[in-house]
């Protein structure tokens, strides 16, 4: 084997392991979005129960 064979299966290699893993990070992001909405929308329900459990102002107190 020649070592420019060697070389020429190398690249290819090595571009195809590039190619996985960029294949590899973009379903390992796009999996991940959907965790990162349901995150905001639990804190937003969290917020949204304390402002609702939270009493209100106090009521002015009438004077005859």
């Amino acid at each position: 084997m020649h070592p420019e064979t060697h070389l020429a299966l190398h690249r290819t290699r090595a571009a195809e392991l590039h190619a996985s893993a960029a294949a590899h990070r973009l379903a390992a992001s796009a999996a991940a979005r959907p965790r990162a909405l349901r995150t905001r929308l639990g804190w937003t329900l969290v917020e949204v129960g304390l402002r609702l459990a939270a009493p209100g102002p106090a009521a002015p107190a009438l004077s005859s």
